[in-house]
C-alpha cells in the first residue's frame, strides 16, 4: 500500500464510488441520494480552494482503496484553526487497520497546516469508526441526538475532536 494526493482526474471515480457506498449501505454519511460525476468536481474545487489535503491508500495495482480529508468546521473566522475530518475506506477492505493509517497520515497533514482542532461527527452507531477515533486519541465532544433520519429511523451524531499542538503563534484576524 501506498499514499497519494488524491486528484479529480484520476481519482475521483473511486472516491465517488466510496461515497456512494456509504450512502446507500450505511450511516456514515447523511445523504439519501448517491453523488454523480459532477458533484465531485465541485468537491475537488472546494478541496484545492482551501488548500485542504486530499490523502488516498492505493493498493499494489494502483487502485484506490480508502481515502482521508478534511475540510472547513464552521465558516466563521474563528474557527480557522478547525477543521471536519472524515475517512472512507473501500467495503472491500474494511476491518484491516487502513482506516488507522488515513488517519494518521492525516493528522500528520494537519499538524504540517497549523490545525489546532480536528473534529469528526460520527453515527453513534458506528462503533468502529469511534473506536478507532478513541485509539487516535480523540476525545468525545458531545452527542446530539436525533439529529438526523435516515432509513426510516432518528440518528444520533456523535462528536469527537482531537486538539493538537500547532499552530506555535495563533492569530486573531
Amino acid at each position: 500500500m501506498n499514499f497519494v494526493t488524491c486528484t479529480h482526474d484520476a481519482h475521483a471515480g473511486a472516491i465517488l464510488e466510496i461515497f456512494n457506498d456509504a450512502i446507500v449501505n450505511s450511516t456514515a454519511l447523511y445523504d439519501y441520494k448517491p453523488r454523480t460525476p459532477e458533484n465531485m468536481v465541485g468537491w475537488f474545487k472546494t478541496k484545492e480552494a482551501g488548500r485542504f489535503p486530499v490523502i488516498g491508500a492505493v493498493d499494489e495495482k494502483g487502485e484506490l482503496i480508502g481515502f482521508a480529508s478534511y475540510g472547513t468546521f464552521r465558516a466563521w473566522p474563528a474557527y480557522k484553526y478547525s477543521v471536519e475530518h472524515s475517512v472512507y475506506v473501500h467495503k472491500d477492505h474494511r476491518g484491516k487497520g487502513l482506516g488507522l493509517v488515513l488517519m494518521q497520515e492525516l493528522i500528520a497533514a494537519a499538524r504540517a497546516q497549523e490545525v489546532h482542532v480536528m473534529v469528526g461527527a460520527i453515527d453513534l452507531a458506528n462503533k468502529g469508526s469511534i473506536a478507532l477515533h478513541q485509539r487516535l486519541g480523540f476525545e468525545h465532544a458531545g452527542t446530539i441526538r436525533q439529529a438526523g433520519f435516515k432509513f426510516g429511523r432518528w440518528l444520533d451524531v456523535d462528536f469527537w475532536q482531537l486538539v493538537l499542538e500547532t499552530p506555535t503563534h495563533p492569530v486573531d484576524g
